[in-house]
This record gives C-alpha cells, sequence and structure tokens, in this order.
C-alpha cells in the first residue's frame, strides 16, 4: 500500500474522517432543521444560494490572506468557524437576523475550508497514487457517514438541538488536531497565468456545483419531507446509503491510478444517471429508501473521478489555490 506512505497526506485523511463525523452528523441535517423549525421551504433553498454568494465574494479574501499565513492555517481556521455554526443553527426559530448570522458564519467556514483544503490536499499528494488517496478519503466518510447521522437524528430527537448540536460542534473543532503537526504550504505572492490556467476546473465545477445543488442538496431535503420530517427515519436513511457506498470509493481509486480514468468516468456518470432517475421517481419512503441508497455509491464513484482530475490538473497549474479559487467561482456560480 504505497499510497499510504505519505504522512502528511494520511493526516488529512485522519482530519477529513473526524470532519466527516461532524458533518454526517450535524451539517446534514442543516436544511431539514431549518424546514422543520418553520423556515418556508422556498426560503430555505435561499438561505443555501445565500451561502454560496457570501462564499463568492470571499475568494479575494482568501488568496490575500493565504498568501501571508500559508495554507495549512487556513484550513484550520474554516474548520473551527464551520464549528460555530451549529450552536447558531440549534437556536434558529424561523426567518430572522439570527438566519443571516447564521448564513454569514456557514459561508465564512466552508468557503476558507473548501478552498484551502482541496489546494493542499492537492500540493502534498502524489500524482501516482492519487486516485487512491482520494478513494481512500471518500471511502473513510462513507464509513463516518454509517454512524454520524444515526447518532445525529437520535440526538436531535432525544436530546434536544442544542446538545446534539453543540456535541457536533466539539467534534468538529477536534478535526483539526490531527492537522496540528503538519507542514504548512506556501503560497506564491504573485504568479503568471494561474487563473487563465483554472479554466478547466472552472468548467468542472460550474457541472459539479449544479449537480451537487440538485442531486444531493435539494435532495436531502425532499427526502426529509417523504420521510414525514423524522429526524431518526432522515438519519436512519443517510446512514443506510453510506454503508451501501463505503467500499466504492477505494476500488475506483485503484481503477484510475492503473491509467482507466475515462472508464471510471463512464461508471461513475452512468451510475449518477441512473441515481438521479430514480430520485425523480421516488415517491414513496420506499423507493426514496432506495434512491438514496444509490446516491451513496454515486458519492463515491463520482468524487474521485471527478477529484482526482482536478487535483492532477491542480498542480501542473502555476498556483494550485489560485486554480482551485478560479474552480471554486464556477463551483458557486
Amino acid at each position: 500500500m504505497a499510497f499510504l506512505t505519505n504522512k502528511t497526506v494520511n493526516r488529512l485523511t485522519v482530519h477529513y474522517g473526524v470532519f466527516a463525523l461532524a458533518s454526517s452528523g450535524g451539517g446534514v441535517f442543516f436544511g431539514a432543521f431549518l424546514l422543520k423549525t418553520g423556515v418556508a421551504l422556498p426560503v430555505v433553498i435561499l438561505a443555501y444560494a445565500l451561502i454560496n454568494l457570501l462564499r463568492a465574494s470571499l475568494l479575494p479574501a482568501i488568496l490575500a490572506t493565504a498568501k501571508r499565513y500559508g495554507l495549512k492555517p487556513l484550513v484550520i481556521f474554516g474548520a473551527v468557524v464551520l464549528g460555530a455554526q451549529y450552536p447558531l443553527l440549534a437556536h434558529v426559530q424561523g426567518v430572522g437576523p439570527l438566519l443571516l448570522v447564521l448564513c454569514l458564519v456557514a459561508a465564512i467556514g466552508e468557503e476558507f475550508y473548501a478552498s484551502a483544503f482541496h489546494a493542499y490536499f492537492a500540493h502534498v499528494g502524489d500524482a501516482e497514487h492519487r486516485g487512491q488517496q482520494v478513494g481512500l478519503r471518500e471511502a473513510l466518510y462513507a464509513v463516518v457517514g454509517i454512524v454520524g447521522p444515526v447518532a445525529g437524528g437520535w440526538a436531535l430527537a432525544k436530546l434536544g438541538a442544542p446538545v446534539a448540536f453543540g456535541a457536533i460542534a466539539i467534534v468538529q473543532v477536534l478535526s483539526v488536531l490531527p492537522l496540528l503537526g503538519a507542514p504548512n504550504v506556501a503560497v506564491a505572492p504573485a504568479t503568471r497565468g494561474a487563473f487563465r490556467g483554472a479554466r478547466a476546473g472552472f468548467v468542472l465545477f460550474v457541472a459539479d456545483g449544479w449537480i451537487r445543488a440538485s442531486v444531493f442538496v435539494v435532495w436531502q431535503i425532499a427526502l426529509f419531507v417523504v420521510l414525514r420530517q423524522s429526524f431518526q427515519a432522515f438519519g436512519g436513511a443517510m446512514a443506510l446509503a453510506s454503508l451501501t457506498g463505503a467500499a466504492a470509493g477505494m476500488l475506483l481509486g485503484r481503477h484510475i491510478d492503473a491509467g482507466r480514468g475515462g472508464r471510471a468516468a463512464w461508471l461513475a456518470f452512468i451510475v449518477l444517471t441512473a441515481c438521479i432517475l430514480m430520485r425523480v421517481t421516488a415517491t414513496t419512503p420506499t423507493l426514496a429508501l432506495a434512491a438514496n441508497a444509490v446516491g451513496a455509491l454515486t458519492g463515491c464513484l463520482y468524487v474521485p473521478t471527478l477529484m482526482t482530475a482536478i487535483y492532477g490538473i491542480s498542480t501542473r497549474s502555476p498556483c494550485p489555490l489560485r486554480f482551485q479559487i478560479g474552480a471554486q467561482a464556477g463551483w458557486h456560480l
């Protein structure tokens, strides 16, 4: 297992596993919880749109901060701020100033984390093992995703939002511990042609943003409604889905590293198409659970295929962070 010899990538993978516990135990309930508190469905969708608009506005600040401090501090900062969103979410009671503050905090945390994390992972990863490194990361996310939604749904139903989301915030902050001993990565003050080199990432992330907004984010809200707004049923559905997809990412990552990336892309998008068709017709809880399980398999096939390509192009660009910022702009669009 040569792909496990990179200690920095291993630290990032462990961090990502703990991060995934918070994300699957709390972040997955973001829209569902707002809906449960009485926020109208169109307003929940608008909240997601506002978060993306705010995230896009932060891209220049991320570049300026990274040039001064490097990538690792931005990853840590983003992860900690993401933890702060959960206590805020627990106290949202409909549309009001607190919902706007929540959107702002979520946007700051998500954008600093996502832009810096992907640039960092691309920089420290190994080109010859990238598919397996990404596949292991996503497989770990899927395995942790079996526990997180069940625990989160149970805690929300039995202990209440302040306790449940408070515990998730602590887990989120603890996810930075593996990063403390990792090396920092500096960002060049200036580069030539960095943003022109991000055009492929921009196009790929426009498509990815569309897929994630519809196939994953909006679907989670639809699933919650179909399951009669039960936190425990929703958590169980997400856990069942993660169990379905846990091993797929590792197998596909090895396939990509063996030079069969084209086949991996075809496989991922055939399954994605099947997933979309199933979700269009999922009008009962049983059909919704089946469609959701296929969605997890889709994620474990789709993410390694996409991100292996993104990281490969990124490391060949003049600056991985500037590449990622250009790609993120497409994602937010």
